[in-house]
């Protein structure tokens, strides 16, 4: 019993921790932190259930009553630890996707009759546990939830252009894994350790997520770019997009900054939507914006600025305010490794070279 107690408790330590790193901490973004205090403090319940269900589960204490209500909080709570994060960052689930909520309705009601019809488990009249007939529905539904859980952070990551899916693919591992030892022995409560360290090491993958992208622009920030430009070096094939906003600065001082801001919105996800997945967006600072890229044939690279063109000519109709953008481009092609400080200067002094020339034109 006091090793149950020991480690159980070190896990609630351990909580309670992650609860004040979520309070104090500005790597996440608040509805991330939402999510990960709403399940942090759920599996603190389901630990603290799972400790009774030890202690009240000894046969000369004649409580069979609280071992049965521990039992249940655990069995209906449970599966809503991935799920309570899904939906807090996942709206779809909440609007249109509802129906990814059945199964776990369906647990909670299973779970509450149980203790009427061995369902999910049953304490018998000696106060011993037993697994229940549709204790598979229990299964199903934790690993549905999870599941949910690892599509929404995949699509996240995609949406973002963000490579997430290694870490997700080897934390779902790790869950998996973990949580299958006391599927297969019950007398072996490795669940919520396996679980505990889950969420820290989640925490740990979408704070360095959120920490990746400017928080006004949602493009990768100048942190990233500069951790990416020390791992160019070996790149053979390059090319460097500059791309800054005209007379921003007009912009603020007759309209103000909080116009500015969403001018500088505006452009930045019209510059994501208009660029594929083999381009990467970032925020350089202020109104100045890079896209960095493998590709290197100018016909492919004028197309997609020409895109990011007409999507801000059409945005510029609706919304007469939105200034035009200055652009310039350089290739590291036909050096045999890539200096991308001297690719990105030739781009920058290029996309100024094009701002004078549109400028004297007018």
């Amino acid at each position: 019993m006091a090793i149950y107690i020991a480690t159980y408790s070190i896990d609630v330590v351990a909580l309670l921790y992650l609860l004040s790193m979520l309070s104090y901490g500005t790597s996440l973004n608040s509805d991330r932190k939402i999510a990960f205090k709403i399940s942090t403090i759920l599996t603190i319940v389901n630990i603290l259930s799972e400790a009774g269900t030890i202690f009240t589960g000894r046969e000369y204490l004649n409580l069979r009553s609280v071992n049965i209500l521990f039992d249940v909080l655990g069995f209906s709570l449970s599966p809503m630890i991935p799920l309570t994060i899904t939906l807090i960052f996942d709206s779809r689930i909440r609007i249109t996707h509802k129906f990814l909520l059945i199964p776990t309705l369906i647990n909670i009601v299973a779970t509450v009759l149980s203790p009427f019809f061995k369902l999910i488990f049953y304490i018998d009249a000696n106060n011993n546990y037993m697994r229940g007939k549709f204790f598979f529905v229990f299964i199903v539904t934790y690993m549905i939830n999870y599941l949910i859980l690892v599509l929404s952070t995949l699509n996240v990551g995609k949406k973002s252009n963000y490579p997430i899916k290694p870490q997700m693919i080897a934390l779902t591992l790790f869950t998996i894994s973990g949580t299958s030892i006391q599927l297969i022995d019950p007398s072996i409560y490795s669940s919520w350790h396996c679980i505990t360290l889950t969420l820290f090491l989640y925490f740990l993958m979408m704070s360095e997520f959120d920490s990746s992208f400017d928080t006004l622009s949602g493009l990768y920030n100048r942190a990233v770019l500069d951790r990416v430009m020390k791992g160019l070096t070996k790149v053979k094939t390059l090319t460097a997009i500059v791309i800054d906003i005209d007379n921003f600065k007009l912009v603020n001082d007759t309209y103000g900054h909080n116009c500015g801001d969403i001018v500088i919105k505006q452009v930045a996800t019209i510059i994501k939507e208009s660029f594929g997945k083999h381009y990467k967006c970032y925020r350089l600072g202020g109104d100045e914006f890079v896209i960095i890229s493998e590709e290197v044939d100018p016909d492919k690279i004028e197309c997609q600025l020409i895109r990011m063109t007409k999507a801000l000519s059409e945005m510029r109709e609706k919304w007469h305010i939105l200034p035009t953008v200055s652009y310039g481009y350089s290739s590291n092609i036909g050096r045999e490794t890539v200096d991308f400080n001297t690719v990105l200067r030739e781009a920058d002094e290029r996309m100024y070279q094009y701002k004078r020339t549109r400028f004297e034109r007018i």
